[in-house]
This record gives structure tokens, C-alpha cells and sequence, in this order.
């Protein structure tokens, strides 16, 4: 089982700031297969190193390319069902073999009564991989691994990812 995450939807509903990243690898994608690519190597990363699951924080503005990476780390999870963001539903939950994903968008999401409503701090204790789109509202106790997209100049994405210890 995975160390128990800790949800502390305060008023700031802000990240951390003193995330001490173990590792912290920049990357260019020029288009949106680049980053789903990048976030299958990510996947099959993780699905390697943590068998058991990881927290996976996804950072970034609108339209940054959030859903295509989470779509990216479930492929390399060797989850094959179709990903769609959970804008409306919230969370989606993905199985394939004994790997299980839940997928979660916290962009509707505001508040500390609607954060609790939610069911998150029970998935978190669990096992399995958990990736949040909009992870700046989560504020995450223990391993987890922080990936922030953003637009670049040229109009792709510089990718940054983060993990920090437990």
C-alpha cells in the first residue's frame, strides 16, 4: 500500500512551495504527439519504479496539454481504453490487469466543501496510480510527481517534471 496522501484544500488551494524536487528534467514538445509520447515514457517510468501506484500532479494553464499527457501516462501504464477528460464527470476511473488509474480534473472544483465532497482523500490512501489535472489545487503530502506545462513561444510546450520524496 502507498503512503497515505494528505488533502489540505485551504483557502490558498496552491501547491506547496517547498516542493525539493529529486530530479527535475525539461523537455520541448512542438506538438501533441510529442508530449503524448512524452507522457508514455512517463507511464511505463512509473509504472516501473512504482508498482504500486504514484501520485501524479498535472500543472498548467488552459489548454496546455494537461489531457493529452494524462492520456500519455495511462498508455504507458498499458491502460488501452480511451481516455476523455473528466471535466464534467470529474473523475474517471481506467483498469488494465491489476494497474488501476484515477483520472481526476479539478478545474470545477472550488472550495474546500466541494474538494472533501469529492471522495479523493479515499483514493489517495489506496493503491494505484492517481493523475490530477489542475494538480495546483491539490496540495499532496508524501511521493508524488509534479509535471507543469506551458505554453511555449514557439507554440508547443515546455514540459517540466518533478518528482518529490515521500
Amino acid at each position: 500500500m502507498r503512503a497515505q496522501r494528505l488533502i489540505d484544500p485551504g483557502p490558498g488551494f496552491g501547491y506547496p512551495g517547498d516542493v525539493n524536487p529529486l530530479t527535475c528534467a525539461p523537455l520541448h514538445s512542438r506538438s501533441p504527439e510529442q508530449t503524448l509520447a512524452a507522457g508514455k515514457r512517463l507511464g511505463e517510468r512509473l509504472a516501473a519504479q512504482f508498482p504500486e501506484g504514484m501520485l501524479v500532479l498535472l500543472i498548467g494553464p488552459l489548454g496546455a496539454g494537461k489531457t493529452v499527457m494524462a492520456k500519455g501516462i495511462a498508455r504507458g501504464l498499458g491502460i488501452r481504453e480511451p481516455i476523455i477528460t473528466p471535466t464534467y464527470t470529474i473523475i474517471s476511473e481506467y483498469h488494465s490487469g491489476t494497474t488501476s488509474l484515477h483520472h481526476v480534473d479539478l478545474y470545477r472544483i472550488e472550495g474546500r466543501d466541494q474538494m472533501e465532497n469529492l471522495g479523493l482523500q479515499d483514493i489517495l490512501a489506496g493503491t494505484g496510480f492517481v493523475v490530477v489535472e489542475w494538480g495546483e489545487k491539490l496540495q499532496a503530502g508524501g511521493a508524488h510527481v509534479r509535471v507543469t506545462l506551458s505554453l511555449a513561444a514557439d507554440g508547443g510546450r515546455d514540459i517540466l517534471l518533478e518528482e518529490a520524496p515521500a
